[in-house]
């Protein structure tokens, strides 16, 4: 849980910035994308492989 203090006269725009922010530091909406399905390890070891092949094809032209 996200707990964002609001400070004396600052405004609502500010403290949603801040939420927002730290929000995407902590990786709240990845995580939960991450577990909205399950996928197997195996697979997800191969969508690693798969993502490393084609970076690295990438860089090599």
């Amino acid at each position: 849980m996200i707990i964002i203090p609001v400070q004396e006269g600052e405004s609502i725009d500010r403290a949603l910035k801040r939420y927002k922010r730290k929000r995407q530091d902590i990786g709240l909406m990845k995580e939960l994308r991450k577990r909205k399905h399950f996928t197997k390890p195996s697979i997800e070891r191969r969508n690693e492989i798969l993502k490393a092949r084609y970076k690295e094809q990438k860089n090599q032209d």
